[in-house]
């Protein structure tokens, strides 16, 4: 992993696609986790995209990323909630 911090410098804009249930509760959900490992998140920008059948939603949020710890805590707290169904 180190060789992979070595080629990106930070801070730098990252987005972060989060996939589920197409639910008001996941986008407050997905919201305050962001905001929680990224505080200066302006959540105006979060983008929102229904599938084709409108059952899931695809989220994404791009971030001032400051540290691979920073990016890695986030995915974890995303990857680890049941109403996430999937984050890139």
């Amino acid at each position: 992993m180190a060789e992979l911090d070595s080629i990106i410098e930070y801070p730098l804009d990252f987005p972060i696609k989060v996939m589920g249930l197409n639910e008001p509760e996941f986008v407050a959900l997905v919201s305050a986790l962001v905001l929680q490992y990224a505080p200066d998140f302006d959540l105006a920008t979060l983008e929102s995209r229904p599938s084709r059948e409108g059952k899931y939603v695809s989220l994404t949020a791009t971030i001032n990323a400051t540290s691979r710890e920073q990016l890695d805590d986030l995915y974890r707290a995303l990857s680890s909630h049941p109403m996430v169904k999937m984050a890139l």
